[in-house]
């Protein structure tokens, strides 16, 4: 380590009061593919002298590996810590760094170029209050320049500090970096309120990084570290309306009953008054409970247990808020969502979201548009694929709490999860709440399912067939359609081939429209199993995520997943309709089995071979289960 200064115990209590009292500066870089950026921060790391001297002596070692010329250190290997990045050359990962200096203390985040990792960049944008977007001298303004510039937008930052990076590989030229500038404002001249400090720089060689550069005399600004020293960032989470999403009810026994959870924005002192969202019951906080002692205020980023001075019915997801500025309420809202998953998303398709500490089901209603982030035009989608953005409306199966991103980041924003692999497949940020939902309500009705299951004396349930086509779906479910109405049971079967000539006759084939089918044959069989029937639905339903959504929708034991399994050899021979052959001739596409794919269930209910057992035979053994079950 660097020599250490003697201290008194006086001098050592004052510095390590100024440590405290040093604001901190959450900031990120950002850009194209090898702009320089963990370069950049390893030289501010470095010319700041705030690198341990078994750090440098690495530094000096790796570098003489990557064929550095002697004395020149690669100071990007300071960040690039994964071995895959290394090898390559390249930051796929997000690196963070701690650093202080005599007037401010810094985290930053080095994200990756590439667009793939867009995902990563997204994640560190979120918790960053500045960004440094590099631009290549040599190269000037690319389309990952934008994309990350809207992105930054989109996710609330509006300080932005352009680094026109590798000055020295076009002799510091001013009217290059004059150029860069100007096409670069006026691009974000359409983003929102974005701040532009434009610093001609060499990462290489430390020019206007932490010491001003006798190579651009035509610059008079501050260097970077100055100007991250000095800049007033927007207003700090204090400062906003109290907020507190409840993660945990804190009960280690009968005389204590408090709320956990992490402060996202505001501060709350004992004796005020509180309201939780949803309920919006009201409440003042008795005690603020902390692992070092009760205290009398709390501010943004702390971790405190609330007691309240009565009994609430309060779970985990609910949020603790100011009763003077309460938070939004909703089941449905527009959003802009950010895809990261390789899977697109589709208009119909639903997904796991989670608000702060609240996880619900959301579905895709309606995508809006997509934006294109070179022209900012807004083009009509069906679709987002992986890295792109798009506006959309959401609807969920609960109430949630919400702020507009705008005005919290912490309450706006939320993921999305995909059902099936439980992969991190969208960002998102709330815009508002849709109206619609203040003036649609779910009627109770005085006659039940329950009611209505007891006239007819049976439980009510959908068996769910599916399979590829010819598999022999409709075959065995109209023969257990059959058996159940001879013994007096109320059924009804909803047919593909039958569902398509009416409900669903403006759909296509398209993976879009495949979705859109079935939730709307999901949402009819609920509504005949509220009625108390048994309902038999015959679909091909390919994909796993739209089946995991159709069971969401029933109660324990009211769906039954029915895999009629046939392979595609053997319904290819079938082929009753002459469907595969089309498809074989690309004379009908998106042909399930053929060019698209067909997902089978990995824990049916009822695994129907029907290379081994007839259709009668399955037909038996399905209604067996079902006069079993009730």
């Amino acid at each position: 380590m660097p020599p250490s200064t003697p201290f008194s115990n006086h001098s050592l209590d004052e510095y390590l009061r100024q440590q405290e009292q040093k604001d901190l500066l959450r900031f990120m870089t950002c850009g194209s593919v090898d702009d320089g950026k963990s370069t950049l921060i390893g030289r501010l790391l470095y010319e700041a002298k705030l690198l341990f001297s078994d750090q440098l002596l690495t530094l000096e070692a790796e570098s003489r590996k990557r064929n550095v010329p002697d004395g020149k250190l690669d100071f990007s290997l300071l960040l690039d810590g994964l071995l895959a990045e290394r090898e390559q050359g390249i930051t796929i990962d997000v690196a963070y760094r701690y650093f202080s200096t005599d007037r401010r203390k810094f985290i930053v985040a080095d994200t990756p170029g590439h667009e793939q990792y867009t995902r990563n960049m997204v994640t560190a944008a979120s918790n960053s209050d500045l960004a440094v977007v590099l631009v290549d001298a040599r190269k000037g303004v690319l389309t990952q320049t934008r994309r990350h510039s809207y992105l930054l937008s989109l996710l609330g930052i509006r300080h932005v500090v352009l680094a026109v990076n590798k000055m020295d590989a076009v002799d510091f030229s001013e009217e290059v970096f004059s150029d860069i500038e100007q096409e670069y404002r006026s691009f974000v001249r359409s983003l929102a309120s974005i701040q532009v400090t434009a610093i001609p720089l060499s990462a290489l060689l430390g020019d206007n990084v932490i010491e001003p550069s006798s190579h651009t005399p035509y610059y008079s600004g501050p260097p970077l570290l100055t100007y991250l020293e000095t800049v007033s960032v927007n207003e700090t989470e204090a400062e906003k309306p109290f907020r507190m999403p409840v993660q945990w009810v804190n009960r280690p026994h009968q005389d204590f009953r408090g709320f956990s959870g992490r402060i996202a924005s505001g501060t709350i002192s004992q004796g005020e008054t509180i309201r939780v969202a949803p309920s919006w019951k009201q409440a003042s906080v008795s005690r603020i409970v902390t692992q070092e002692g009760d205290l009398p205020k709390a501010i943004a980023g702390q971790s405190v247990t609330l007691v309240l001075d009565q009994e609430l019915d309060v779970s985990r997801g609910d949020v603790i808020a100011s009763h003077k500025a309460t938070p939004g309420v909703t089941d449905q809202f527009q959003a802009t969502l950010m895809w990261m998953d390789e899977e697109p998303l589709f208009s119909g398709r639903s997904y796991v979201l989670k608000i702060g500490t609240c996880t619900a089901t959301a579905t895709i209603t309606f995508l809006k548009h997509k934006v294109n982030v070179n022209t900012m035009e807004h083009l009509a989608a069906r679709k987002l694929e992986q890295n792109e953005v798009g506006v959309c409306n959401l609807s969920l199966d609960r109430p949630v709490a919400f702020d507009s991103y705008a005005e919290n980041r912490n309450t706006g924003g939320f993921v999305l999860i995909d059902r099936m692999t439980h992969h991190t497949a969208g960002a998102g940020l709330i815009h508002f709440a849709l109206r619609r939902a203040d003036n649609l309500h779910w009627q109770t009705l005085d006659v039940t399912k329950q009611a209505r299951a007891h006239m007819k004396g049976q439980k009510p349930c959908v068996l769910w067939f599916t399979g590829l086509s010819g598999a022999g779906k409709s075959t065995i479910s109209n023969l257990v359609e059959k058996k159940l109405f001879a013994i007096g049971k109320h059924t009804y079967v909803l047919d593909g081939d039958n569902i398509r000539h009416g409900l669903c006759k403006d759909l296509g084939f398209s993976p879009p429209d495949r979705i859109e089918n079935i939730r709307r044959i999901a949402e009819v069989a609920k509504l005949m199993v509220d009625a108390g029937l048994i309902v038999l639905s015959a679909f091909i339903s390919p994909f796993a995520a739209e089946r995991d959504f159709a069971r969401s929708l029933f109660g324990e034991g009211e769906f039954l997943e029915v895999f009629v399994d046939t392979p595609l050899s053997e319904v290819e021979q079938r082929d009753p309709k002459g469907l595969y052959k089309k498809a074989r001739a690309k004379t009908l596409l998106n042909f399930t089995g053929i060019d698209s794919p067909y997902e089978p269930p990995k824990r049916p209910d009822i695994h129907i071979e029907t290379t081994k057992e007839s259709a009668e035979e399955a037909a038996t053994r399905i209604v067996e289960r079902i006069l079993m079950s009730g």
